[in-house]
């Protein structure tokens, strides 16, 4: 439970740095980011394994690179459910799903523990 609460903290910040960076994206405050933090992984979770499982044959069609696509989308899709967080259009939304996906990955390399075998 703990690495769960560390992990949407993690993911959070990566938002807010993410949204400072790029121009098309407006969140107003660091609870509105937790808040979105949350809704993706719920929407990762939830949503995105129906749209992937739907759109195999494009996916496989485009190498692979419908996926962003769907990212995209549900980067959208969080959008719309979450006040206080704007994405200005499909082209922000691939590009903070790209660079949030970056920066949660830097964050996390640095800030989670190193789990050994």
């Amino acid at each position: 439970m703990m690495m769960i609460i560390v992990q949407i903290l993690i993911i959070a910040v990566a938002v807010i740095l993410t949204a400072a960076v790029l121009p098309g994206i407006q969140i107003k405050s660091f609870g509105t980011a937790i808040l979105v933090a949350i809704v993706l992984a719920l929407l990762n979770y939830f949503v995105s394994p129906v749209m992937v499982f739907l759109s195999i044959p494009i996916t496989i069609i485009t190498f692979g690179l419908f996926l962003f696509v769907i990212n995209a989308l549900i980067i959208m899709l969080a959008s719309s459910l979450v006040g206080g967080f704007k994405v200005d259009g499909f082209w922000w939304a691939l590009i903070f799903s790209v660079v949030l996906s970056f920066v949660t990955y830097l964050l996390e390399s640095i800030l989670m523990p190193q789990v050994t075998s």
